[in-house]
C-alpha cells in the first residue's frame, strides 16, 4: 500500500471502528512511546475509543510525557491488558512489525486472530499480509514522523496541539540520536520545525530527555567507557559489555543504557558500535554504524533482529561470555565492508 493511498483512506477506515488498542513493542523507546501517545491523542480527537498498551515498562527520562499515565504496562496489569485486546475491534501495531517484538503481549495478541490490525512502522522485513491497512516506510527517521505525516495530511491547523507535538517531537528526537543519524530526506527537519511553536518548547524538551540523568546512570556511563569498552582497529569497531553484576553494582533502572551505543562512535575510525548487555536472562545486542555500513543485516544474519542501517538490535540465550565469543566470531565476514 503506498503513502498516499493510506493517507487518503485512512480517516475512512480508523472511524468504522469504536474500541483501538495502539500496542508498540517490548522495551519501548522515546519512537515507541512517542508515536503511541501522539497517535493515542490523534485518534480521541476522532471521536474513537483507544488504548495504549506497552509490554513493559518505559524509561524513567520519559515519564514527564502527556498522556504518560494512560498507558497500560501489561505486564503490571496482565488481566486488563488482555480484557482492552480481547474487546478491541482493532489493533495497531506501531514501531514494529511482528507479534515477537512484544514480549508478554506476543501470545494474547496471536490469539486475537479475527481483529484487524493495523501497521505504522519503519522496519524492514515486513509481511504485509497480517495487516488490513499499513504505513511501512523504511526511509523515514522514526514511526513518530510517520504518525506526523497521518495528522498533517488531515490537518495540523485542525488537530495538532501541544501534547501531539510533545510526543511527536520526542520520537523523532530520540530515534535520530538528536538528530545525528537516520535522517533520509529535508522533510523530517520540515515537520519539526511545523511542531515547534511558542508553547512547545524543544530546547526545554531536549533537556528533559537528554539532561535528567541520575549519578548512577552517569557513573554506570563511566564504568561503561573506561571499564568495558573494547576497540577493534583491524575492524574499525568497538564494543561494550554489560553483565548483570555490572548493572546491579550502579543500580539500573530502566532506560539507564539508553544511548550507551552511541559514545564509541564518538572514535574517529570507529564505524560500528556494539553494546552487549545481560538483563532478564537475556544477552541483548544494540547495533550503531557511521554512513554506509548495515548493521540490520549483521542482527538479522547473526543475532535473530533487524532495524534499520545504522540502528538494530537482536538477542542471544546464552551467557555473556559465549555472546562476546560469538560476536567476534562473526565479526571477520565484515571486515572487507567496514575497511571501506
Amino acid at each position: 500500500m503506498s503513502k498516499q493511498l493510506f493517507l487518503n483512506k485512512f480517516q475512512e477506515f480508523i472511524t468504522q471502528y469504536k474500541r483501538v488498542v495502539i500496542v508498540s513493542h517490548v522495551n519501548p523507546d522515546g519512537d515507541a512511546i512517542g508515536s503511541s501517545l501522539a497517535f493515542y491523542f490523534f485518534l480521541l480527537k476522532l471521536g474513537i475509543d483507544v488504548k495504549v498498551i506497552i509490554p513493559n515498562d518505559f524509561p524513567s527520562f520519559l515519564s514527564w510525557m502527556p498522556g504518560i499515565d494512560d498507558i497500560l504496562i501489561f505486564d503490571k496489569n496482565t488481566d486488563k491488558g488482555v480484557e482492552y485486546l480481547n474487546s478491541a475491534d482493532l489493533i495497531c501495531y506501531l514501531d514494529f512489525n511482528h507479534p515477537s517484538r512484544t514480549g508478554l503481549v506476543h501470545n494474547d495478541l496471536c490469539h486475537c486472530t479475527k481483529t484487524p490490525r493495523l501497521l505504522i512502522d519503519h522496519h524492514r522485513d515486513t509481511d504485509f499480509s497480517q495487516f488490513a491497512m499499513y504505513l511501512s516506510e523504511v526511509e523515514t527517521s522514526s514511526t513518530s514522523e510517520l504518525v506526523a505525516e497521518v495528522i498533517q495530511y488531515h490537518g495540523f491547523d485542525k488537530y495538532l496541539d501541544d501534547n501531539i507535538a510533545t510526543c511527536l517531537l520526542v520520537g523523532i528526537m530520540t530515534d535520530t540520536g538528536s538528530f545525528s543519524h537516520s535522517i533520509y530526506h529535508p522533510e523530517t527537519f520540515e515537520i519539526c520545525g511545523k511542531l515547534i511553536s511558542p508553547t512547545v518548547d524543544y530546547q526545554l524538551i531536549h533537556s528533559k530527555i537528554y539532561n535528567t540523568f541520575s549519578e548512577n546512570r552517569l557513573r554506570l556511563l563511566g564504568h561503561c567507557i573506561n571499564n568495558r569498552m573494547t576497540v577493534l582497529k583491524e575492524y574499525h569497531t568497538a564494543y561494550i559489555y554489560l553483565s548483570k553484576s555490572d548493572l546491579e553494582a550502579f543500580d539500573y533502572q530502566v532506560g539507564d543504557t539508553e544511548g550507551v551505543v552511541n559514545f564509541p562512535l564518538m572514535i574517529d575510525d570507529v564505524k560500528m558500535s556494539v553494546l552487549i548487555t545481560e538483563r532478564q536472562g537475556v544477552i541483548r545486542f544494540s547495533f550503531r554504524s557511521k554512513g554506509e555500513f548495515s548493521v540490520h543485516e549483521v542482527a538479522k544474519d547473526h543475532f535473530n533482529g533487524g532495524g534499520h542501517t545504522n540502528a538494530a538490535g537482536g538477542t542471544l540465550n546464552c551467557t555473556i561470555e559465549q555472546a562476546i565469543k560469538e560476536f567476534l566470531k562473526v565479526l571477520p565476514q565484515y571486515k572487507t565492508l567496514l575497511n571501506q
